[in-house]
């Protein structure tokens, strides 16, 4: 993959990979490298416009876990945006790699990037408790639900953190913890994408 010759220039996807846009903060209009494969396509510019503007009142200063994070463009993203730290959570070696690698050239000591699976992951004690949660797992593999019980059981989440998901069903059936209230919701193509509060 290839790296930036200066720090100041953005990352240049290598040959074979794509790449992802930063919309705004403090890296606005970066493009990154991001490695071909199977759950890596970075969420779309303009569903992140939509979902960061539903967020903008809480990004500055939160605590950010990504739990299937892929590209990395939700995490990414939200540290571009006043973060102040993020935990993303991948068994994709080839994404966590290229994440850590986009953020060495962002310069960001911000993020901790885990190789790991998410399930397992959560269903230790907490090791800290978050403000905002980005969930968007592979479809079809009945791993939302399991999520959100695990972070809700296990006290991963703040008293009103936000969590926003993206699923192939409708969020309104969706089994979700009774304490966490649907805040937004919105569907492009095939994919429902929501934005939750817990009470």
């Amino acid at each position: 993959m290839a790296r930036a010759t200066t720090p100041n220039r953005p990352a240049t996807a290598s040959k074979g990979a794509g790449h992802l846009r930063i919309i705004a903060g403090e890296w606005r209009s970066r493009r990154l490298a991001v490695p071909d494969g199977e759950g890596l396509r970075p969420t779309p510019d303009r569903v992140r416009e939509t979902v960061f503007n539903w967020l903008a009142p809480y990004i500055e200063g939160a605590h950010v876990l990504d739990a299937f994070t892929g590209s990395g463009a939700l995490v990414l993203e939200a540290l571009s945006r006043g973060a102040e730290s993020a935990v993303a959570l991948d068994s994709n070696a080839a994404a966590i790699a290229n994440l850590k690698n986009n953020l060495e050239l962002l310069r960001s000591p911000r993020g901790q990037i885990l190789q790991t699976d998410a399930l397992r992951y959560l269903q230790g004690p907490a090791k800290q408790q978050f403000d905002l949660v980005f969930l968007d797992p592979p479809f079809h593999k009945d791993l939302l639900t399991e999520t959100c019980a695990l972070l809700e059981s296990q006290q991963w989440l703040r008293q009103h953190a936000w969590i926003y998901t993206e699923s192939e069903a409708a969020p309104s059936t969706l089994q979700m913890p009774g304490n966490w209230r649907l805040h937004r919701e919105k569907k492009t193509g095939q994919v429902h994408y929501a934005l939750w509060q817990r009470g």
